[in-house]
Parts: structure tokens; sequence; C-alpha cells
């Protein structure tokens, strides 16, 4: 019985790790190019940095509420779900056209970040009581290091071997359009 408890720990901290991976491709690839697109679209330094500190001060505000709401409704994986669910506004960048829009959705993947990640961290510790402690947030962390390399890496790579040459508009929405494979494989 204990050995099959272990399968099933190891099987979830897999499971959630290749979802952080993923996660993490999607977020951590858009925020390496969010200030170069919403200067594309017109947004000014003043705009961007406004931007990226209000997605910030959210994205770790909110993490008190929504671990707080996580725990009083044991509804640790449906937190984890929607914030997870939130990672779709990656993709719809790629159908924008404005600074403004580009801004909301910028705050709002922010937002998904606070809801999602003391769930997750909450389901990584509960099993991670079966397999040690470090090993299953050590191997959880690996992937999501993996995840955020990948996602900056894969964005250098699309701009130097698939845009064309001036990192216009439709170069940032084609890649940004590339984030449903991901977000697919996330939910």
């Amino acid at each position: 019985m204990a050995k099959d408890q272990r399968k099933a720990a190891i099987r979830i901290i897999l499971i959630m790790g290749l979802v952080s991976l993923f996660g993490d491709v999607i977020y951590q690839g858009a925020r390496s190019v969010n200030g170069p697109y919403l200067k594309v679209l017109g947004a000014n330094a003043a705009i961007v940095g406004f931007v990226a500190g209000l997605g910030e001060l959210l994205g770790y505000a909110i993490r008190l509420l929504s671990g707080y709401f996580a725990d009083k409704t044991k509804g640790h994986w449906l937190f984890a779900f929607i914030g997870y669910g939130a990672l779709l506004t990656v993709p719809l960048l790629a159908l924008t056209g404005t600074w403004q829009m580009v801004a909301f959705l910028i705050v709002l993947e922010r937002v998904g970040k606070a809801v999602r990640s003391p769930a997750k961290d909450t389901i990584v510790s509960q099993v991670s009581k079966r397999v040690g402690t470090g090993f299953a947030f050590g191997l959880q962390k690996a992937f999501d290091q993996l995840g955020g390399t990948i996602g900056p890496v894969f964005f250098s790579l699309f701009f130097y071997f698939g845009a064309r040459g001036n990192k216009g508009l439709a170069d940032y929405q084609k890649g940004y359009a590339f984030m449903w494979i991901p977000f697919v494989l996330v939910m």
C-alpha cells in the first residue's frame, strides 16, 4: 500500500511539474517580449514600466487572498486550474492591436499566477510527505526552471529564424500565437 501511495505521489508531482513547465514556457516566453510588444503598439517606457509594476504588485498581493480562500474552501485543484487557465491571456495577445488591451492581458496573466501559485504549492506539499519534501519541491522546481528557460529561448529563436527582420506587429503576434500549443498542453 505504501509503495502505491509513493507511486501516486510521484505521478502527481511529475504531472504538476509538467504543467508548471509548460506554464512557464508560456508566461516567461511572453514576459521576455511584452515590453517591446507594448512599444511596437505605441506605449512609452513609462507605460511599460507601470504595466509591469502593476502586474507584479497584483501578482504578489493577491496571493495572500487566493491562498487563504484556497485553504478555506479546500479548493486547491480548482484554484490551480483557474490560475493556469488565466494563461489563456498570453496566446490571446496574438489577437490584440492596442497597447491598452495588451496591458490588460499582461496584468490579468499576473493575477492568474497569484491564483495558481499558492494552490499549486499546497498540492505539491500535500503529496510530498510520501516521497520527501526536498525531493518533491526540487523536482517540481527543476521543471519550473526548464520551462522558464525554454520560453524566452523560443522567442529568441523565433525572432532570429522566423521573423521578417523588422520585428513588427505581425511578428510578435505570430510568436504569441505559438503559445496556443503549450497552453493546450497545460490544460
